[in-house]
């Protein structure tokens, strides 16, 4: 049976699972795809710097997001623009302002890439790029192997209709919960990586060939990723795909 949470619920308890930003310090990390100016470099002398910046500790909760329409009508799944999200926008919500028993600190998902920098943009932070996300994944090298069969597994499960609460996600060496294990994640770049075109519209798609320039072709883990970040467009949704916010402030 569902309970329909009402919004004052949220409001009270909307930043329950939040616990704030992960400041993750300036380092470098070699990418799995190299820039268009550093292809034909080995992965070694292709590493990529990424600044101080903080990210937050869990992906959004559907209770956060759920304060956030409250907020900005524009955003709610009856008054959606089309050019902003498709038809699938917040599609495990009963309603604008309703969520299904127990949905609260799942993950967020169903969000288009344009209703995700929307609601980083209210908290006057932005989605990660993608650098900062894979440079937050590989941890500092702590457990590269271990990491690789941790995705893979999970990448291997089918997608399950309740998703587990962000609490229940595992920290790495950051800080940082839930990278792995409980959706996929936006990140303000998504699909420059292989196409090079604007995101918002960008047609391009991962195929075969793209093993050429990878680090490591038996990374099975990071082709499918990346695979995955370039097959969508800015106005999709899909029932495992959510986000978190970053900020680069100090």
């Amino acid at each position: 049976m569902r309970f329909f949470f009402v919004l004052a619920f949220a409001l009270v308890c909307g930043g329950a699972a939040d616990s704030g930003m992960v400041r993750l310090p300036a380092g470098s990390y070699t990418p799995f795809y190299a820039r268009e100016s550093t292809r034909i470099s080995t992965p070694s002398s292709r590493t990529v710097t990424v600044g101080a910046f903080a990210l937050d500790r869990f992906p959004v909760t559907n209770a956060q997001f759920l304060v956030f329409v409250a907020s900005h009508p524009e955003w709610r799944k009856s008054r959606v623009k089309p050019i902003f999200a498709d038809a699938h926008y917040l599609a495990r919500w009963p309603g604008d302002l309703e969520l299904r028993d127990g949905d609260a600190g799942r993950p967020v998902t169903n969000v288009s890439w344009f209703a995700a920098e929307a609601y980083c943009n209210a908290q006057h932070e932005s989605l990660p790029t993608t650098d900062q996300w894979e440079y937050a994944l590989a941890d500092g090298d702590r457990a590269r192997v271990s990491l690789r069969q941790q995705i893979l597994s999970w990448y291997g499960r089918p997608n399950s209709q309740d998703l587990p609460a962000v609490q229940s996600a595992t920290a790495n060496g950051y800080g940082v919960r839930g990278l792995v294990g409980l959706v996929w994640e936006w990140t303000l770049d998504f699909n420059s990586m292989m196409s090079g075109q604007d995101l918002r519209a960008s047609g391009a798609r991962f195929c075969g060939g793209a093993s050429i320039g990878a680090a490591d072709a038996s990374d099975y883990a990071s082709f499918m990723r990346h695979a995955m970040r370039e097959s969508l467009k800015a106005a999709y949704t899909t029932s495992n795909l959510g986000f978190r916010c970053a900020s680069n402030s100090p």
